[in-house]
């Protein structure tokens, strides 16, 4: 997750596809220029220890546009793919 979040920090598409679910991943990643990150917070993880085939992460990632601040939460799903874990999709709370 903190992984991804960096990826979206310094607008890195090729990191952002590559670690997406082939079920879910879209043709590309759209990046708005006024979006600026300011932080990430894992508020809960549920699963994705070693052995299992999927996990959750509940998270706050925090950001302005035009100069007005904006929280993301969501709840993201991941699953193990061959010893690597891939985002699946998000609930968003």
């Amino acid at each position: 997750m903190r992984s991804r979040y960096s990826a979206f920090v310094v607008c890195d598409e090729a990191y952002l596809l590559a670690t997406w679910h082939p079920k879910t991943r879209p043709s590309r990643v759209r990046f708005d220029e006024q979006q600026r990150w300011l932080g990430l917070s894992i508020r809960n993880t549920a699963d994705g220890a070693a052995g299992d085939q999927t996990g959750t992460v509940e998270f706050v990632a925090r950001f302005k546009i035009a100069g007005k601040g904006h929280r993301l939460v969501e709840v993201s799903r991941f699953e193990n793919i061959d010893g690597r874990w891939y985002y699946l999709d998000g609930k968003h709370l």
